[in-house]
């Protein structure tokens, strides 16, 4: 039986840790159990430093608010009996509990036309098998430590993607990353929309400083958006260029993708009927659009910002916090 070390990234004044009591009370031998919380302000800094602290044989990072089942860690260190493995990971769900605006959130986030194969971050999708970073996510996630600090732990000057850039690193040395939708936590979405599109924004500048640090063919999805994003600010123009010619032809060939952009969201929105009926399933509907856009306004926004090494005299350092069960 393995030793594990759950680490969570905190604040530095952060006097409630959602996921503490949840992580307390985790199935596992209490002599093969650590619990370190890393407080900082830097979540990436944050986890190298617990990371390095560690004494588990494998890390379970959980974000502050990630409520972990107690059986998450006997289920995961099974798969781990695969020398080839290295990572796991699962969904993180919505609580059944959580305000309506949030279960529209989620449904946003589970969707495909939204987040294409990274829905299965955000719920459970098809059986275990093995993966790519797209479908893992780091609230909720499995790793042999030793491998991680082999690859040199997580790229500092990446946020949010920093783990994304790992999982393909370790991925492309041969290392084996499951996905198992039954490894869940439950962990509630951005209450507002002004948090909910910041978190938009946030994940494609993220993905674009990714792909200029680590490029891979498995981007090339993520640039759907922003060029999607480009041909809706164009539209406006070729339409009136074109009515103003006289050639209403080039306006209708140039509106096609428009079309078929359209019929893809009445399709996605029958298709989420089943899990959030009529009314959260229409509200959904102008969400997919707006993430669409934010996410490709931060992709352009992320192929152009610095790359910089978080200042060790701007911000606190990391304090490493070992938590009694």
């Amino acid at each position: 039986m393995p030793s594990v070390t759950v680490i969570i990234a905190a604040r530095p004044d952060q006097a409630e840790i959602k996921a503490l009591p949840a992580v307390r009370a985790l199935d596992y031998p209490a002599e093969k159990l650590e619990i370190l919380i890393a407080r900082g302000q830097q979540p990436s800094v944050q986890r190298n430093a617990a990371l390095r602290a560690a004494r588990g044989e494998l890390v379970y990072f959980l974000d502050d608010d990630s409520i972990a089942p107690a059986g998450n860690i006997r289920r995961a260190v099974v798969h781990f009996r695969d020398p080839a493995v290295q990572i796991v990971g699962g969904p993180n769900l919505c609580p059944p509990d959580a305000a309506s605006l949030e279960q529209i959130f989620a449904l946003v986030l589970g969707s495909w036309l939204a987040f294409g194969p990274s829905r299965a971050r955000y719920t459970p999708v098809g059986i275990l098998r093995v993966t790519g970073e797209k479908e893992l996510i780091l609230c909720n996630q499995f790793a042999r430590r030793e491998i991680l600090l082999q690859h040199g732990g997580f790229n500092e000057a990446l946020y949010p993607n920093e783990e994304n850039a790992l999982m393909d690193d370790i991925q492309k040395q041969g290392g084996k990353l499951l996905y198992d939708p039954d490894l869940s936590v439950y962990r509630r979405p951005r209450a507002t929309l002004k948090a909910f599109a910041k978190m938009l924004r946030t994940y494609g500048r993220g993905r674009a400083e990714q792909f200029r640090v680590n490029p891979t063919f498995g981007s090339a999805l993520n640039f759907v958006p922003p060029v999607l994003l480009l041909y809706l600010v164009g539209l406006p123009g070729v339409w009136l260029f074109a009515f103003r010619a006289g050639r209403p032809g080039v306006a209708g060939c140039y509106s096609l993708p428009l079309f078929l952009y359209g019929l893809a969201l009445v399709i996605q929105t029958f298709a989420l009927l089943p899990r959030g009926g009529i009314a959260r399933s229409l509200c959904a509907l102008p969400l997919i659009v707006l993430s669409h856009v934010l996410y490709g306004y931060g992709f352009w926004r992320g192929l152009f910002t610095p790359l910089t090494l978080p200042s060790s005299d701007a911000a606190p350092p990391v304090t490493l916090e070992t938590v009694p069960r």
